[in-house]
């Protein structure tokens, strides 16, 4: 029999201390409490792990957004309504209690209602989906960027396995062999398909070298497709910068990823069409531009050659002097002419001239001083022209037709 003493537990989870620890024993059962304490919830998710075991269903419940999962029991009475529609991947809404199971820690949701969310409800919840997002301006065609004429890397988000990744590669390869891949395969169903996907396009996104991104899954069904009408991966590819195409290959019943990416391909071949032109036809495109340059700039020459011809048929360019030639001939006449009227008016004047020179040295003293008279002149200028004008010893200037002469009045004026 033990002799050390019995020390008290702490009361409450906050008085718990390294020295003074809860036994697994004792925890346990107050967390079983606190969880039975619980009211049933009504809870959604996509089916995974389903299985029966005798008279009980175990599935796990993932979310459709977020890598989060809920373990769920179910009676076969409670599945039954829907069992023979029930499978990996489909969408359900349960009523459930969660349940602590003391013995080995684990927590599950015993589940005493199920329901199959239909066709219907998730078509009316994405055409809700298709309304917010078309309001917010998601689907805008101005929001649409251009894809470039040749990338030089593309992205492309693709299943595992599957033909998505070949019809992109190998007919993009075919019309323009030096196009480069950067691949990112994904699950593209199921509930790892959303988390998978949008993490692939933000990683494309960030690499600079990447100048268009495809999202390519060969087609499927309704349910199949669903991850890509989910509102996380719609608003991450409305968030890239890197223009993005869908491939989706999609049910008449189009995924929301089609109206937000920047191009929407029919299929993945549709896609590696889309993103790189064909060489052979850009080639005969250059032959053809070529060839039709040519024709026209020779039709070109061939005008301008024939206008030209032309031109220098017109006399005045076969024969330019044809203009300048009365010109010129006229120019002379006129030169002539001037002259002849300078001769003769210089003529006129040379005789005027003479006539008026002859006239004014008769009229003019100095041929009277030619005849041997004089002009006597006091020194200030004034002609003498009566011998009173002087007085005896008065200076004269006698000016003669040679030249002047100074003399002296010796004697009066005689009366």
């Amino acid at each position: 029999m033990s002799t050390d003493p019995v020390v008290a537990l702490p009361v409450k989870a906050a008085d718990t201390t390294a020295d003074r620890p809860w036994p697994v024993r004792h925890l346990a059962p107050k967390i079983a409490d606190y969880i039975a304490r619980m009211p049933p919830v009504w809870v959604e998710g996509q089916v995974l792990n389903l299985k029966r075991w005798n008279s009980l269903y175990f599935l796990t419940l993932r979310d459709t957004d977020l890598d989060m999962s809920l373990s769920v029991t179910a009676p076969a009475s409670a599945i039954g309504p829907v069992a023979d529609r029930l499978a990996d991947g489909s969408h359900l809404v349960v009523h459930a209690r969660p349940r602590f199971h003391a013995k080995k820690g684990d927590l599950t949701f015993a589940a005493d209602e199920v329901r199959l969310v239909g066709l219907g409800e998730l078509l009316a919840r994405i055409e809700h989906l298709k309304g917010v997002l078309g309001a917010e301006g998601l689907f805008d065609p101005a929001r649409k960027r251009p894809l470039p004429f040749l990338p030089a890397v593309v992205g492309l988000v693709c299943a595992q396995q599957g033909d998505a990744e070949h019809d992109v590669v190998s007919n993009a390869r075919a019309r323009w062999a030096a196009v480069q891949f950067e691949i990112r395969r994904v699950t593209v169903q199921g509930p790892r398909a959303v988390p998978e996907v949008t993490a692939a396009i933000a990683e494309l996104d960030a690499d600079p070298r990447v100048e268009v991104i495809v999202v390519a899954r060969g087609g499927g069904s309704f349910e199949d497709l669903l991850p890509f009408s989910n509102e996380a991966l719609v608003r991450a590819a409305a968030a890239c910068r890197t223009p993005l195409v869908s491939a989706i290959g999609h049910h008449l019943d189009a995924p929301l990823l089609d109206l937000v990416a920047d191009l929407r391909a029919s299929t993945p071949t549709d896609a590696a069409k889309r993103i790189v032109p064909d060489v052979t036809e850009e080639r005969a495109r250059l032959q053809q531009a070529r060839q039709r340059t040519r024709h026209a700039l020779g039709q070109r020459l061939a005008r301008e050659q024939h206008a030209l011809d032309h031109w220098r048929s017109r006399p005045v360019l076969a024969s330019p002097a044809t203009l300048v030639d009365p010109h010129e001939r006229a120019l002379h006449g006129l030169r002539d002419a001037g002259r002849r009227v300078l001769d003769e008016a210089v003529l006129h004047a040379r005789a005027e001239t003479s006539r008026l020179a002859a006239q004014v040295r008769a009229l003019s003293p100095a041929a009277t001083l030619e005849r041997g008279y004089a002009v006597v002149q006091r020194t200030d200028g004034h002609v003498v022209r009566d011998p009173g004008d002087v007085e005896a010893g008065d200076r004269l200037r006698v000016r003669v037709a040679r030249g002047e002469l100074a003399a002296q009045v010796v004697e009066g004026s005689a009366d």
